[in-house]
């Protein structure tokens, strides 16, 4: 009999097949006591373990690329932690296996990540995968993750870890579907990143049945279990119809009526430059430059290297826009040499831009490097700053660019309410506003976008976030500048349509969504997107704002 359960979508697509299940987690190792002759053998074993998972999962980031790349690269680094490698040994050094060790000692820092503030407690997923990896390495078990299957199916799992989600085969994985997880956690962006159907935040979805067979539509959140074939029919129909509209819809960005909106890319490096180019990126919208710093989290790459890679995605997009983030270090992207490891809560503390100005070398090489970079290239580079609150933040970053030479526009994040209240205060330092909308819903609602449980408030569909969106736009469009969204609901192409009707000016993405926007925004006029924005902010909450905005565009 057919139902129908009720999650949150994360990617596009329909997906129809049966279920499989992800492997269980690592079994915890018995407690028994090993003799003080052993300890050092032990302690051997352990590190052994430790470094052949980091390692492995900086092979799977190589693999993977793009974001995946730098997400696994943090997570090799968390197994390598050098505080929790002391505390496994100090624990074989008074009797304990090397198994039982790596369990005990990730437990007491899952409980403190755990009580940390909710955006490190959303890390605590990355190090159950760890752990769970170093403790089947040592027991000799398989590892936890992606089942074996010669036929395409739909994956369930309570959450997906970085390291399955990266390497997943869209030819055999079908979409997946997780009880956990929100719209902008790591498994949600991968998802996207990779083109597979996602569900996530979806409660029981651990209870479905091995094998059932079950329709997952990324686009709304819907999943059908045991659909009937009418209901398959219509599925696939609508799917092939999308498909359809993607294939007409080509060129740069505009609603139906010839209002341009410059569609984006957001790219973590120079991996994902090849995928922008392909989707028709008009440019790049956020291009994240934390991938170099992960590689070391002891010291700043070098100026040189930062050229090369800097150059590398500048050379691709002649005569276009590219929009740089500096170095955004802290709370859930921690760095030896630049963060400090006692913040009571580090999402509230010095991070982004609070770091760069507390270490101002770091940013100089770093706006030095873009500068060189930039040389001699027909590209028109715009360089902003994460994390940006008020005037102050923004005239001490646009010094810092004068300073270091850097001929650019400069600009400035809003992550923060406060920036949006203060936009037009704002833009009498910086030329253009960017909006990150992943971090502005979590600082606006306090609810930390890696928890699950939290994930409605992190719905970019909210009224108020759209009344701050709004707010941002409008002070742009008074000061005669710029103001783009480059967090994740731009890839929603229905979101886009809205956030074109609340002015503003351009788009960014994972390039995967980029023809489900052109696509969407080719079909409406720019009134009738802005009735769409009228519509949404009226309502009272993220679903009535969803069906309202579609109400407008379908002419219900």
């Amino acid at each position: 009999m057919e139902t129908t359960l009720r999650g949150v979508g994360v990617s596009h697509g329909v997906a129809i097949g049966e279920v499989r299940h992800m492997g269980t987690a690592v079994l915890e190792p018995p407690a028994k006591q090993i003799p003080a002759e052993d300890a050092e053998r032990e302690q051997g074993r352990a590190r052994q373990a430790v470094d052949a998972v980091a390692a492995d999962l900086m092979a799977r980031g190589n693999l993977a690329g793009g974001e995946a790349q730098a997400v696994l690269e943090a997570q090799a680094m968390m197994a390598q932690d050098p505080e929790l490698m002391a505390d496994v040994d100090r624990r074989i050094a008074v009797g304990s296996t090397a198994e039982r060790a790596v369990y005990d000692a990730f437990a007491a820092y899952r409980e403190l990540l755990a009580g940390a503030g909710e955006y490190l407690a959303g890390r605590v997923a990355d190090l159950d995968d760890v752990r769970n990896r170093i403790v089947a390495r040592l027991l000799g078990v398989p590892m936890p993750g992606v089942p074996d299957s010669d036929q395409p199916y739909v994956l369930v799992a309570r959450d997906l870890a970085p390291a399955d989600t990266a390497l997943l085969d869209p030819s055999l994985v079908l979409g997946f579907v997780t009880e956990e997880g929100g719209p902008t956690s790591h498994s949600a962006i991968l998802a996207r990143a990779l083109g597979v159907p996602a569900v996530v935040a979806l409660p029981g979805a651990g209870e479905l049945a091995e094998g059932i067979v079950v329709a997952v539509d990324g686009s709304t959140g819907d999943v059908f279990v045991q659909p009937s074939a009418e209901k398959k029919a219509q599925l696939e129909a609508a799917a092939a119809e999308r498909r359809a509209a993607l294939a007409a819809s080509t060129g740069p960005g505009a609603t139906a009526d010839g209002h341009k909106v410059p569609l984006l890319a957001n790219v973590g490096g120079p991996a994902d430059v090849p995928a922008a180019v392909e989707a028709g990126a008009e440019g790049v919208g956020l291009f994240r430059t934390e991938f170099l710093f992960l590689d070391d989290s002891k010291s700043a790459p070098s100026e040189e290297k930062q050229v090369e890679a800097y150059r590398r995605v500048l050379e691709a997009f002649p005569e276009s826009r590219v929009v740089v983030r500096v170095l955004d270090a802290g709370a859930d992207k921690p760095l030896d040499f630049l963060t400090p490891a006692d913040e009571p809560n580090p999402a509230l503390g010095v991070r982004g831009l609070r770091t760069l100005l507390d270490h101002p070398e770091v940013l100089r090489t770093q706006l030095t490097a873009l500068a060189k970079a930039a040389e001699g290239l027909p590209v028109y580079l715009e360089v902003m700053a994460p994390m940006v609150a008020d005037r102050t933040d923004a005239k001490a970053f646009a010094e810092a660019c004068r300073e270091a030479g850097l001929r650019a526009k400069f600009g400035a994040m809003v992550e923060i309410p406060s920036a949006a209240l203060r936009a037009r205060s704002i833009l009498q330092e910086v030329e253009f506003l960017s909006l990150g909308t992943n971090d502005l819903a979590q600082y606006t609602f306090a609810a930390d976008r890696q928890v699950g449980a939290v994930s409605r408030l992190q719905d970019p569909w909210q009224p108020a976030l759209l009344d701050l969106v709004a707010l941002s736009a409008e002070a742009a469009k008074a000061e005669g500048k710029s103001c783009g969204v480059c967090g994740e609901a731009a890839s929603d192409p229905l979101l886009a349509c809205v956030l074109t009707g609340l002015g503003v000016t351009s788009l960014s993405m994972g390039s995967a969504s980029i023809p489900y926007v052109r696509a969407t925004l080719a079909k409406y006029t720019l009134a009738q997107c802005e009735r769409a924005a009228a519509a949404a902010r009226a309502a009272d909450s993220a679903e009535e704002a969803r069906g309202a905005a579609r109400a407008v565009l379908s002419g219900e």
